[in-house]
């Protein structure tokens, strides 16, 4: 279908973007990478009257070292990320997870930012900066930012902390340097949305496990983090057998969902098998 008829606006600055949102309130929509919002717009899901184009906004590009945090644009691409020897250096879980979205073309295009605020259970961002930790700066009014944790970010179905006027503008990941990462996806064909998926990340002393982070996607209608897992995995040894008993409770507290992709029992299923693949695999077992 052809999306119905809108306005089109490509500020150049945080401020000016701002601005158009401002001024333009609920018509207007933000277009980051656009591989979420075009679809939608084409299938007439969502009739914006503007639309408030961030690609021109170098301001909210790059990737940088800050301290301890890696610091990632919200307009950073995907292909961005995987170029990036600081992110897999210091932030690997998120590389890893990028690198099983879509295809190519798509990674060229999609952003880490439209994919954090566009929140859909089933991406593959939202586990990984959710397991790390990350802080995300948002700015609205007047160019005034505040920083929510990650744990407070998502906060339903495709629903975030972003609220009406405001941008996503950086994604700051506490730096696991020398920690092992894994991203364990499981899909029916290539380049589908993770039926359940699974961020790990592992670092181990003397071959036990000293410290977990575990991710979870599509379990819930939004990111969730496995603390409990992370807890049970500490100090045991990257065994298959001692993993295997960590994780066997992952799927308490989540809310996976009924589809034509499987019911939410075959999908608790499989976020215990991967669960384990994704430790063992980061662990280096």
């Amino acid at each position: 279908m052809i999306p119905a008829s809108f306005d089109y606006l490509a500020p150049t600055t945080v401020e000016e973007a701002l601005a158009a949102l401002a001024e333009h309130g609920d018509e207007a929509k933000v277009l980051g990478g656009g591989q979420s919002l075009l679809p939608i717009l084409r299938m007439r899901l969502n009739a914006p009257g503007v639309v408030v184009d961030l690609g021109r906004v170098e301001a909210l590009r790059g990737i940088r070292e800050e301290g301890d945090e890696v610091v990632i644009g919200s307009m950073a691409t995907y292909a961005d990320v995987l170029a990036s020897d600081v992110v897999s250096t210091h932030a690997a879980l998120l590389a890893k997870a990028v690198k099983t979205v879509a295809d190519p073309q798509i990674r060229h295009r999609g952003t880490v930012g439209g994919a954090l605020v566009h929140a859909d259970p089933a991406g593959d961002v939202g586990a990984p900066v959710l397991a790390l930790g990350a802080r995300l700066v948002i700015a609205g009014e007047g160019g005034q930012t505040r920083t929510v944790e990650a744990d407070d970010f998502f906060e339903d179905l495709f629903t975030t902390a972003v609220g009406d006027g405001e941008l996503l503008t950086e994604v700051r990941i506490p730096k696991h340097t020398g920690w092992g990462a894994h991203y364990e996806k499981f899909v029916r064909v290539s380049h589908q949305w993770s039926i359940v998926g699974v961020a790990a990340a592992v670092r181990t002393d003397g071959g036990s496990i000293a410290e977990a982070r575990v991710g979870l996607t599509n379990m819930g209608s939004t990111p969730l983090r496995a603390k409990a897992v992370e807890a049970a995995l500490v100090g045991r040894p990257a065994t298959d057998e001692a993993v295997r008993e960590a994780v066997a409770a992952v799927t308490d507290g989540t809310n996976p969902p009924s589809d034509l992709n499987g019911d939410a029992d075959y999908r608790r299923h499989l976020a215990t098998v991967l669960t384990r693949r994704a430790v063992l695999a980061a662990a280096g077992a």
